[in-house]
């Protein structure tokens, strides 16, 4: 059964480092410690194999925040904080291009990296007094010295699902995808909301369908900036559909026979299938095999 994108790591998080300064400063202090090559922008370094590319702790920039990662064979691992990093507007092309050669483990490591450091860069003030605050356990928390409030990296649940109806999936696009582009509707969950009603909301908002018997698939984390994806299938009570313009430039019903087709990248079947590493194409190929 295919696994969804950023997921896999072998990354072993070792918490109890974090609450250990003794501890962590010994693993700062190793001489087989890595540190991740990235850019400001968070782009990492990526080897033909497909893998990412680390380097020694000598060769951290000055005034650099480690954040610990976990381990790896026993070898301790981070990424580091930099005044100035910041995450680009959109989804540029280029990283996207990555994420496509990059070996599913070693997207989901930079999945973990990528998401904390985003969160360190977003959240360098404190939300309860408006004072800085600073890095703590290592790298997993920013403390406000002024008001000792504990702020913590989140993440944002999301719904990513189809609607099925006589052996059809309904999949959607949105404004400036890539040509031809379809891919399962998704919405944020909202406070009070469960997983099977946020389903049934968004697709109806979406699209103007009304849904039933919705039921999980799998899930995945989502680094841009820090999601967690919940893939759901849901029944379809009829096939109109009336699409939100503000959310959907289009919305289609696809079989299965179309569906396996784009899947496999056949430049003439309905649609353009996600990329592999979005859990939308795991949905879709998991329902295309009926496995969900």
């Amino acid at each position: 059964m295919i696994a969804p994108g950023f997921t896999g790591s072998p990354l072993d998080r070792a918490d109890h480092l974090r609450h250990d300064a003794d501890a962590l400063a010994a693993a700062m202090g190793d001489w087989r410690a890595k540190l991740l090559r990235l850019d400001a922008a968070f782009t990492p370094d990526v080897g033909d194999d497909g893998t990412l590319g680390w380097t020694n702790l000598a060769d951290a920039p000055p005034d650099t925040e480690l954040v610990f990662l976990g381990l790896i064979d026993g070898k301790p691992h981070f990424a580091a904080f930099i005044d100035g990093m910041h995450a680009p507007p959109g989804r540029p092309v280029a990283m996207f291009a990555m994420l496509d050669r990059l070996q599913s483990s070693e997207a989901a490591t930079y999945a973990a990296a990528r998401s904390v450091l985003d969160w360190h860069s977003r959240h360098r003030f404190c939300a309860n007094c408006g004072n800085p605050t600073a890095m703590f356990r290592a790298g997993w928390g920013r403390l406000c010295n002024h008001c000792g409030a504990e702020h913590f990296p989140r993440t944002d649940p999301v719904v990513i699902m189809i609607a099925e109806h006589e052996g059809r999936a309904l999949v959607g696009r949105g404004p400036n995808w890539p040509a031809g582009r379809y891919s399962a509707l998704a919405g944020f969950m909202e406070p009070g909301e469960s997983i099977e009603e946020a389903v049934a909301r968004e697709i109806f908002e979406e699209a103007g369908v009304r849904v039933k018997n919705v039921r999980y698939v799998a899930s995945q984390p989502w680094p841009f900036p820090s999601q967690l994806m919940m893939a759901c299938v849901s029944e379809a009570e009829d096939d109109k559909i009336t699409i939100d313009p503000k959310e959907l430039q289009d919305a289609i019903w696809v079989s299965r026979a179309d569906m396996k087709r784009a899947l496999a990248g056949d430049p003439t079947a309905p649609m353009a299938a996600p990329p592999r590493f979005a859990i939308a194409h795991t949905l879709l190929t998991r329902w295309v095999n009926e496995e969900c």
